[in-house]
């Protein structure tokens, strides 16, 4: 009987009110879109970006805007930062992180252009086999790349 009452407060309570409550008690979150770029020979893209902490290497993404599909916003940040458009995107995994709370969805795609760094963002822009990715960049980077590699090969083969 109560969670009727309690069913029949919350219909009747104006949509405004409903989604501020919502709003009020759910946790908030950023999502990410970020992808491991490869080329014809194999090789990764790689950004060295302006704001990022430690060397700046990384593999190219960015926020999703309200509304907007993550590949098509991961089409967007690589336009935007890189020139650079894409072909046979495909989402490889989505991991969280608690600090910043975010959800990061990572896709795996063929670059269908030369990459031409387009934003003050961006200080340059370079491919790098798995033997070569460069000194500083980052663990859970270099991991994204191998994990995305490998689960390309295990579905070629």
């Amino acid at each position: 009987m109560l969670k009727n009452l309690i069913g029949a407060v919350w219909r009747n309570t104006p949509a405004r009110i409903r989604r501020w409550s919502v709003r009020a008690i759910e946790p908030r979150f950023t999502v990410t879109a970020g992808a491991v770029v490869y080329d014809e020979r194999g090789r990764v893209l790689l950004l060295k970006h302006v704001f990022r902490m430690g060397s700046g290497w990384g593999i190219p993404g960015g926020f999703v805007e309200r509304g907007e599909q993550t590949d098509d916003a991961l089409r967007r940040e690589l336009r935007e930062e890189a020139g650079l458009e894409v072909d046979e995107v495909k989402i490889a995994f989505t991991r969280t992180s608690r600090r910043p709370q975010q959800i990061e969805i990572i896709y795996c795609c063929r670059a269908a252009s030369a990459p031409a760094p387009q934003s003050f963002e961006i200080k340059t822009a370079e491919w790098f086999t798995l033997d070569t990715l460069p000194p500083g960049l980052p663990s859970d980077q270099r991991q994204i790349i191998r994990r995305v590699l490998e689960e390309q090969r295990s579905r070629a083969n």
